[in-house]
């Protein structure tokens, strides 16, 4: 482990680490895939465990398999022991400590993987490997985007499925309800499904010999049995993440002995932990002579067990193949359902349940005796229908020998809706992020069915946003770093800076590059339409380039040849990144802008690198719900944790009756010109002292126009309320809506002005003739004194109210986008055009 070092040493270090890491993935990727070489994970190398140590111990006793290499990643010192006694002398078999460099040459070179979680972030599957997934278990609990915060938890679980060749289904019930349903694999995942039971619950069929060996290896544990027989206590895992375990340790040795007394004294009470609290249970001395060796596989244990009892673990459902009984101890059932979720109620389990230790431990004694469970049977048939010992055989068939005919293997459901693509951007608070998330809840998702690729997301501003997209929408992140030399991503990073990169399949170095990023985000997910929703990032722009053909999108929500040239603090921060991805612009299909006008503001500035008929429309939608609902909030609510009410929310919650206030909501940044908005109002406040203006939103300039603000003499007057969850009852509370922008796309704010039915008044932007059905924005010149004037016509009752149709402007805005879809998915597949360089 290495030593705690000052934080920013300990950043460089890190980053030295990773740099160093990637560079020896790099090097293991440039050698040959090895079609004999097996390499076997489990739990992240806690042990040889669960299904890939029944699938390891099948192919090693079967001479038709004599040609393979066997590997095993560990990571856990007892594991390595016990692997060691049994296989140091085997001249086939060997293992690599997890994250070692021989653990990512033999991670990028294994002709096969097999895996019962995931392979770490940096993992891309190459060409030639075949991967077996084979999950640990049918579910009780929620899993995937199911659970709680799942489509996080789930990011890089989602990418290994995808990635594999073929995942594994203890039941039918498992392959729907986890694998399709939970992990979203419905649709975009092209591997195998394949239903023949669980290798690791064939070990559970221990001969007389096998269980004396187990009890053997746990006496030299320090687990005396002295003849007795054993009852397995196997408590899962508490939380919601397992990078954060919340087991009670000190209750667990409780419940163990309260158990104890009342099993029997010819029964004694074992303890299981979960995979990811075992380290902190070693570590107690109370439990050392009950607690259960993790590098013993957990259905050997099972095997060896006269009863189980669990409360939401899912080796009961292994356990349902022994026909032994099982009782359920569950202390918190309520609460661990709300908090977690199950997918089947706890209280139709099969088996007796309940809230006491005591009468768990007489539940048992009771079921020894030769009764089981009504709810046994059936649920034994439902979810071990296939667990007559010979599952490792048909898996191995299926996988190593080809063999499919009568075999359950199948691919996942399809549907037949329309696959799409969105890359969404940074999340962050502005307009584009507000336009994604409406569009993602407006579509049709019984004719579309939706991936949103994204960046894992860190902070609360984007995880806030991040909670917003519909349900329905599958997340996929792109976690981890791309993988190629530092040769290749130096050439990458220089031809960057100098403007040139490669348009798609120009140059095969690139290429390949791209391609295997591709995979490793998405494994064989395809799509039939993708989409750069934000436009701005030539990372991303590349990365959907290089996607399996489909047709592509671009969307652009300004004028792009003016937001290029933005000034900030005296740089211009997008120069040179919009110049690569409009050097990326003819490869895509359809280059799409927010409004009628700004696509040809955008067709003429942007001739020279793409053709005029790409160019097209797509207006923004506003949430109409979400502005109705935040119209009705009392503005109080808006506060922050221990914020005092600030002048302006309490003006606005009581205004006087002469009172009137502007307000503006967007980002504040050069564009948007708040300065000028400012100095407007400072005249329309000299002839108007009873005139306010509150402007919404967080940005690079808050402190430039705070000081504005205070120079002008306008602190009562003008206020920054920053940025807040729910403008919109802000606005509700004002009189007139005003933007001051230098230029836009289709301003989301102005239609929410509209629904909030305030006069509008507005700087003449390129597209602001089109930015709201009718014509009803009183426009004014791009000045201080013609923005002046526009308030004053306000204030002079000369501007009127704006409303928006919803229902029709909703349906006229999905009609434009299934019309880009449907005509991008039957244009026919042309190559990329070569698109122009920086000059």
């Amino acid at each position: 482990m290495r030593p705690r070092l000052p934080k920013r040493l300990n950043r460089y270090v890190s980053r030295a680490e990773k740099a160093a890491q990637a560079e020896r993935i790099a090097y293991a990727r440039s050698k040959p895939v090895q079609a004999d070489t097996v390499l076997y994970e489990s739990f992240a190398g806690n042990g040889m465990l669960c299904n890939p140590e029944a699938i390891f111990r099948h192919l090693l006793g079967r001479p038709d398999f004599d040609h393979l290499w066997h590997v095993w990643a560990l990571d856990d010192e007892a594991a390595i022991a016990r692997f060691e006694a049994e296989f140091a002398a085997h001249p086939r078999v060997s293992f690599v400590r997890r994250s070692s460099f021989d653990y990512w040459r033999v991670l990028s070179t294994a002709g096969y993987l097999i895996n019962n979680a995931t392979f770490p972030p940096a993992f891309g599957k190459r060409p030639g490997q075949v991967y077996l997934n084979t999950w640990h278990g049918t579910p009780l609990k929620l899993m995937g985007f199911d659970m709680p915060n799942g489509a996080v938890e789930s990011a890089n679980t989602l990418r290994n499925l995808l990635s594999a060749d073929f995942v594994l289904a203890a039941n039918p019930f498992m392959a729907e309800t986890m694998y399709e349903n939970a992990y979203r694999l419905r649709n975009v995942y092209q591997g195998q499904i394949i239903e023949e039971g669980y290798p690791r619950i064939d070990r559970q069929r221990l001969t007389p010999a096998q269980e004396a060996d187990v009890r053997s290896e746990l006496a030299q544990h320090g687990i005396a049995l002295n003849g007795r027989k054993i009852v397995l206590f196997a408590p899962t895992w508490r939380g919601t993440s397992f990078s954060h375990p919340d087991d009670d340790l000190d209750a667990l040795a409780v419940q163990v002995s309260a158990l104890q007394s009342r099993v029997g004294e010819d029964h004694v009470v074992l303890l299981k932990t979960h995979q990811v609290v075992h380290v902190a249970a070693s570590g107690r001395p109370e439990l050392r002579s009950i607690l259960l060796p993790n590098a013993i596989p957990t259905n050997v244990l099972l095997g060896a067990a006269s009863a189980l009892v669990t409360d939401y673990s899912s080796i009961f459902f292994d356990y349902l193949a022994t026909g032994r009984p099982i009782v359920f101890f569950t202390p918190d059932a309520d609460d661990y359902s709300a908090d977690r979720g199950t997918y089947l109620p706890l209280d139709e389990l099969p088996g007796p349940s309940t809230s006491d230790p005591f009468e768990a431990g007489s539940l048992v004694a009771e079921l020894l005796e030769g009764r089981q469970h009504e709810r046994y049977a059936p649920w034994a048939e439902r979810f071990t229908p296939w667990e007559d010992g010979d599952a490792t055989r048909r898996v191995v068939d299926i996988v190593f020998r080809g063999r499919t005919t009568g075999r359950r293997v199948r691919p996942a459901v399809n549907d037949g809706r329309i696959r799409l693509l969105f890359y969404l951007g940074g999340m962050h608070s502005n307009g584009i992020t507000s336009s994604i998330l409406n569009l993602l809840a407006a579509i049709d998702h019984d004719k579309y069915d939706v991936t949103a690729l994204m960046a894992k997301f860190r902070a609360s501003d984007t995880l806030a946003n991040q909670a917003l997209i519909h349900p329905a929408v599958r997340q996929v992140m792109r976690i981890g770093g791309m993988n190629g030399s530092k040769a290749l991503q130096l050439r990458r990073h220089t031809r960057d800076r100098r403007g040139l990169p490669p348009a798609p399949r120009d140059e095969r170095w690139h290429a390949q590059l791209w391609d295997a990023e591709w995979a490793r985000v998405f494994g064989s997910a395809t799509f039939d339409w993708v989409a750069d929703f934000s436009g701005y990032s030539p990372i991303w722009t590349n990365l959907l380039l290089h996607s399996p053909y489909a047709p592509r999108a671009i969307w652009l929500h300004n004028e792009m040849a003016s937001d290029q040239q933005r000034t900030v603090g005296g740089r211009q921060p997008l120069r040179h990144k919009l110049q690569l991805v409009f050097s990326q612009y003819g490869a895509f299909d359809h280059l799409v802008s927010v409004s009628p006008r700004l696509t040809e503001l955008n067709r003429g500035a942007l001739a020279e690198y793409a053709a005029a008929d790409r160019f097209t429309t797509v207006r923004n939608l506003p949430d109409v719900e979400r502005v109705v609902t935040g119209m009705a909030e009392p503005l109080e609510e808006l506060l922050a944790e221990n914020e005092a009410e600030p002048e302006w929310m309490t003006e606005l919650r009581h205004p006087d009756h002469e009172t009137r206030w502007f307000v503006s909501v967007g980002r504040l940044s050069t564009e948007k010109n708040h300065a000028r908005l400012i100095r407007a109002f400072a005249e329309v406040h000299a002839l108007h002292p009873e005139a306010r203006l509150v402007i919404v939103g967080g940005g690079p300039l808050a402190g430039d126009l705070e000081s504005q603000i205070r120079d002008a003499g306008l602190e009562h007057a003008a206020f920054l309320a920053g940025l807040r969850r729910n403008p919109f009852a802000i606005m509700a509370a004002a009189d007139c809506f005003v933007l001051s922008s230098r230029y836009e796309g289709q301003p989301m704010v102005l239609l929410e002005a509209a629904l909030c039915r305030l006069p509008i008044v507005s700087t003449a932007f390129g597209s602001v003739r089109d930015a709201l059905p009718g014509d009803t924005i009183h426009v004014v010149e791009q000045t201080d004194a013609a923005l002046r004037d526009g308030m004053l016509a306000y204030l002079d009752g000369e501007v009127e109210t704006s409303t928006l149709d919803a229902p029709t402007y909703t349906a006229e805005v999905r009609a434009e986008l299934d019309a880009l879809i449907a005509s991008g998915r039957s244009a026919p597949m042309t190559a990329p055009v070569r698109t122009v360089r920086a000059r």
